[in-house]
C-alpha cells in the first residue's frame, strides 16, 4: 500500500476522531450544563428544605413546650381537684365497670379509718362484708347477709334513689350512686348529720307546738264553758228582769248587768272566732238569705245603743238589686255587726249610713256587692290606718281611750271578707267620720220585682224630721218616677197636697192633742182619696200618736224596700180595677185548717245539771201553757224520755253520769228498736269552740244552742214544734 493511502487512511482516521473528541466534548458540556442546573435546583430544594426543617423544629419545640405546660396544668388541675375533694366532709369515690374501687376521697374512707385493705384496688362487694363485719352501719332489725344482698340489688338497680344510712358514732350519711356512660360508678356520701338534727328538733318542736295547741284550744274550750255557764244565769236573769215593773234606777242596775254581759260575751265571740280562723278552720255555709233584712237585723239591734246616743242610723239600698242571694248569713251578718257596731261606737253625733250597692257579674245572677258604712265620728289618723285590721290592734289616744274592746273585730271582718273571694278598704279623716267598705262576690236568687205603677205615678210629699231617712226615701221615690216635694212640717201640707198621691209623714211631727189641732185631720177632711203613710222609729211596735186612725199604712224606719214596693203596689190611687184582677189575677185557693183535738199540753224536756241554768230556763217558759219536765242527767234524760213521752228534749252536753250525746244516742237507739218517731233534741251548752256544733249535731242532735239562753229562740223552738194534738203554748193558762 502506498505511503499516500496510509497518511490518507490515519488522516481520515484522526478527523474521525477529533470529529467524536467534539462531539463528546460537547455531549460532556450538556452534562455538565445539566448537571450545573439540577446541582443548582438542589441547592435551591435544600435550602427550602433547611428552612421547612428549621420550622417544624420550631413547632416541634412548641408542641413540646405546649405538651409540657399541658401536662403540668393537668397535674394542677388534678392537684386542685383532689384537694378539693379532700377538703369538703362529703364523701367521693368512683368505682370501675368491674365494681372494682379507682379513687376515694379521705371523707369517704375516714369511717373505715384504721382498715388499710379499704383502698383503690378494693371490690364493692367487699366494702359491703367489712361493714358488716365491723358494724360500721347500724342496719337496724334486718339479717346481715340480707342487708347485704339488699344494698347489692340496689348497686345493680337501673336507677337508684338516694339512701339513708347511720353510721356506728351518729353520723348520718346519704348514699347517691350514679352510673357513667362508660359504666363507672360515681358515689357521693353526703354528711346529713346536721339536717337530720334539724328535722328531729322540727319535729319535737311541731310536737310541743301541736300540744301546746291542744293546750290552748282545750283552754279556750273550757274557758268558753266555763264563763258562758254562769253568764247564762247573769244575762238571762237581767232579761227576765228588764220584763218586769222596774223604777228607772232599777232599771239601770239591769241594763248595766245586760249589757256587760253582753260585752263580755262579744269579746269571747271574737277570740273563739280569731282561734277559729288562725287554726284555717274557719268554713262558710252557703245557703238562700235576704241581704237587705240581714242588713236591717243588724241595724235593728244597735237601734237602742242609737236611740240613747241620739244618733241616726239608716240603710240606703240599691233600688234596683235584688235581696235574694246565696251567701253564708251569719259570717256576713258578723262583718255587718263588726263594721256598723263600731261606727255606732265611735260616733257621738250626726249619722251611720250603710249603703248597699250591686254590679252585676257576667252572668245576671252574678252581683259583686259593694257594702259601705260611713260614719260622722271621730275618724281615725292617718298614720294608723293602715294597722287598723290588723290583729288585737286599736287606735290609741285620748280620745280613743275610754272606748272598749279586743281589737279583734276588724281584723276578723276582714278575714272572713277575704275568705268570700273580696277585699276590705277605709277612708278616714280625722275629726270628720270614716268609711268602711267591702265587696263580696254573691249569686243572686232572684230578680228585682218594682212596683205596678203608671208611668207617671204623681206627686208625693215628704213630711219628715230625719234628714238622712228623707233623702233615702225621696231618692227611691224620684227613681219611681214620682215627683217629690219635701217639708219639716205638717203645716205647709194643706198647701202642697192639692195634686199629691201620696204623703209620707213622719211620726214625730204629728200633733198629739185635739183633733182640731192636727194639720193632719184636716188634710184627711180636705182630701179623703190621698194615700197617708205614717213613719215610725224601728224600735216601736206600734205607732202612738193621733193620726194613726187616719193613716192607710204604718212603716217602720228604715223602710225596706220590698215593703215600699208592697205599699205603694197596694195602695187604692195605683190598685187593679175589679175586671183586670178578675182577668188577669190567680189567686191561690186556700184550705181551711183542720182543727186537731187540742186536748194537752206539749211536753217538754230539760236536761239541764246545773241548778242555776234550770231556774233561768223554767223562768224564761214561764209565760208559755207547758208541761216542762227536768232531768239532772243523761241517765234521767233517757229515763224520762221513756215514761214522759216528751213532744221536745233541750239537751245539755257537759252532764254527770251520762252526758248529752250520750243519751241522745241511746234515745235514738230506743226510737229505732221500739218503732217511735224521732223527737226533736236540741242542744243547749256553753261548747261553742270551732267545731263544737259540727261534732255534737254529729252524734244524733237536730240543732245547737249556745249559752247564754236567748228568749226569742227557745220560743221559736216550742212554738215550731208544737204537735197538732197539743194545745199551742201561748194559749192563756
Amino acid at each position: 500500500m502506498k505511503i499516500e493511502d496510509i497518511l490518507s487512511q490515519e488522516r481520515r482516521a484522526r478527523m474521525a476522531a477529533e470529529r467524536l473528541l467534539a462531539q463528546k466534548q460537547a455531549e460532556l458540556s450538556d452534562a455538565n450544563r445539566m448537571l450545573s442546573q439540577h446541582a443548582l435546583s438542589l441547592s435551591d430544594e435544600i435550602t427550602e428544605t433547611r428552612e421547612v426543617v428549621k420550622e417544624i423544629k420550631g413547632e416541634n419545640s412548641q408542641v413540646r413546650a405546649d405538651l409540657e405546660k399541658a401536662n403540668k396544668e393537668v397535674v394542677i388541675a388534678k392537684r386542685r381537684l383532689w384537694d378539693s375533694l379532700e377538703t369538703i366532709e362529703d364523701g367521693f369515690a368512683v368505682f370501675d365497670q368491674t365494681d372494682r374501687m379507682i379513687a376515694a376521697n379521705s371523707a369517704y374512707l375516714k369511717p373505715f379509718d384504721g382498715l388499710g385493705c379499704v383502698a383503690p384496688g378494693i371490690q364493692y362487694v367487699d366494702i359491703l362484708n367489712i361493714v358488716i363485719e365491723e358494724g360500721i352501719v347500724d342496719i337496724g332489725d334486718l339479717r346481715p347477709l340480707a342487708w347485704r344482698d339488699t344494698m347489692l340489688d340496689r348497686w345493680y338497680a337501673p336507677r337508684r334513689d338516694p339512701l339513708n344510712l347511720r353510721l356506728w358514732d351518729g353520723t348520718h350519711i346519704q348514699l347517691v350512686d350514679r352510673r357513667s356512660r362508660d359504666g363507672d360508678m360515681v358515689c357521693l356520701g353526703l354528711n346529713i348529720t346536721e339536717t337530720v338534727t334539724y328535722q328531729t328538733e322540727l319535729k319535737e318542736a311541731r310536737i310541743r307546738a301541736e300540744a301546746a295547741n291542744r293546750a290552748k284550744s282545750a283552754f279556750l274550750a273550757n274557758m268558753s264553758h266555763e264563763i258562758r255557764t254562769p253568764m247564762n244565769g247573769v244575762v238571762s236573769m237581767a232579761e227576765l228582769m228588764a220584763e218586769g215593773d222596774l223604777d228607772e234606777e232599777q232599771r239601770l242596775y239591769v241594763d248595766t248587768i245586760r249589757k256587760s254581759g253582753e260585752a263580755l260575751l262579744t269579746i269571747i265571740n271574737d277570740v273563739l272566732d280569731y282561734s277559729k280562723i288562725e287554726a284555717a278552720k274557719l268554713t262558710l255555709h252557703p245557703e238562700p238569705f235576704d241581704l237587705e233584712k240581714t242588713i236591717l237585723d243588724v241595724i235593728t239591734i244597735l237601734q237602742p245603743t242609737v236611740q240613747e246616743k241620739g244618733i241616726q242610723l239608716s240603710i240606703d239600698f240599691d233600688l234596683f238589686m235584688p235581696s235574694g242571694f246565696m251567701g253564708d248569713p251569719i259570717r256576713l251578718r258578723q262583718i255587718l255587726t263588726n263594721l256598723i257596731g263600731n261606727a255606732v261606737k265611735f260616733t257621738s253625733e250626726g249619722h251611720v249610713l250603710v249603703r248597699a250597692i250591686g254590679i252585676p257579674g257576667v252572668k245576671n245572677e252574678d252581683y259583686r256587692v259593694l257594702i259601705s258604712v260611713e260614719d260622722s265620728g271621730i275618724g281615725i289618723p292617718k298614720q294608723m290606718q293602715a294597722h287598723i285590721f290588723g290583729e288585737f290592734n286599736q287606735v290609741e289616744d285620748e280620745q280613743n281611750r275610754r272606748y272598749e274592746g279586743t281589737g279583734l273585730g276588724l281584723s276578723i271582718a276582714r278575714q272572713l271578707v277575704e275568705l268570700m273571694d273580696g277585699e276590705i278598704w277605709l277612708e278616714s279623716k280625722e275629726g270628720v267620720g270614716s268609711c268602711f267598705g267591702f265587696n263580696i262576690a254573691l249569686p243572686a236568687l232572684e230578680q228585682v220585682v218594682e212596683p205596678a205603677l203608671p208611668d207617671n205615678p204623681g206627686k208625693a210629699i215628704l213630711a219628715l224630721s230625719d234628714g238622712l231617712n228623707k233623702s233615702i226615701l225621696e231618692r227611691r221615690l224620684k227613681a219611681l218616677g214620682f215627683v217629690v216635694e219635701t217639708t219639716t212640717g205638717t203645716a205647709e201640707l194643706l198647701k202642697k197636697c192639692a195634686d199629691a198621691k201620696v204623703v209620707f209623714v213622719d211620726e214625730a211631727l204629728c200633733a198629739i192633742g185635739s183633733p182640731d189641732e192636727d194639720p193632719l185631720r184636716a188634710l184627711r177632711s180636705a182630701h179623703p182619696d190621698i194615700e197617708l203613710i205614717l213613719l215610725t222609729p224601728p224600735q216601736k211596735r206600734e205607732a202612738d200618736c193621733s193620726c194613726v186612725a187616719i193613716a192607710s199604712h204604718i212603716l217602720h224606719t228604715p223602710v225596706l224596700r220590698n215593703i215600699l214596693f208592697e205599699t205603694l203596689s197596694s195602695l187604692n190611687s195605683y190598685a187593679q180595677t175589679t175586671e183586670d184582677m178578675e182577668a188577669d189575677a190567680h189567686p191561690p185557693q186556700f184550705e181551711e185548717p183542720l182543727t186537731p183535738n187540742q186536748n194537752r199540753l206539749m211536753r217538754i224536756l230539760a236536761a239541764e245539771d246545773n241548778k242555776t241554768n234550770r231556774l233561768v230556763f223554767s223562768k224564761l217558759v214561764k209565760s208559755l201553757n207547758i208541761d216542762l219536765r227536768f232531768a239532772n242527767n243523761g241517765l234521767e234524760a233517757v229515763e224520762a224520755f221513756l215514761d214522759f213521752k216528751p213532744d221536745l228534749i233541750f239537751m245539755d252536753i257537759s252532764m254527770p253520769e251520762v252526758d248529752g250525746k250520750e243519751a241522745t244516742r241511746r234515745i235514738r237507739l230506743l226510737e229505732q228498736d221500739q218503732g217511735l218517731p224521732r223527737t226533736r233534741i236540741v242542744a243547749l251548752t256553753a261548747h261553742a269552740m270551732p267545731g263544737d256544733a259540727e261534732e255534737i249535731l254529729s252524734h244524733g242532735l237536730d240543732k245547737h244552742l249556745t249559752k247564754p239562753l236567748r228568749k226569742s229562740a227557745i220560743f221559736e223552738e216550742i212554738l215550731r214544734n208544737c204537735p197538732q194534738e197539743a194545745i199551742s203554748p201561748q194559749d192563756e193558762v
